[in-house]
């Protein structure tokens, strides 16, 4: 079965314990790609202002989420 397969029965199925499931493994994924694009926008110059617009948060927010990874 293909990942858009998986989700599909993921998100349409009756098997909730899969549903939740796979919306914890999604979870980890957008956490992980938040953090290494978040960290190769810092390496590449960029504000925490520029990057809290294109995620849609505030500053302050994406600040205190990474700011301790990445420059700690």
């Amino acid at each position: 079965m293909s990942v858009n397969a998986d989700l599909e029965q993921a998100l349409h199925g009756d098997d909730l314990d899969a549903g939740l499931r796979a919306v914890a493994r999604l979870r980890r994924l957008v956490e992980r790609l938040e953090a290494e694009r978040v960290a190769a926008a810092r390496r590449a110059g960029w504000s925490w202002r520029d990057i809290a617009v294109r995620l849609g948060v505030t500053k302050q927010t994406v600040h205190r989420k990474y700011h301790r990874l990445l420059e700690g």
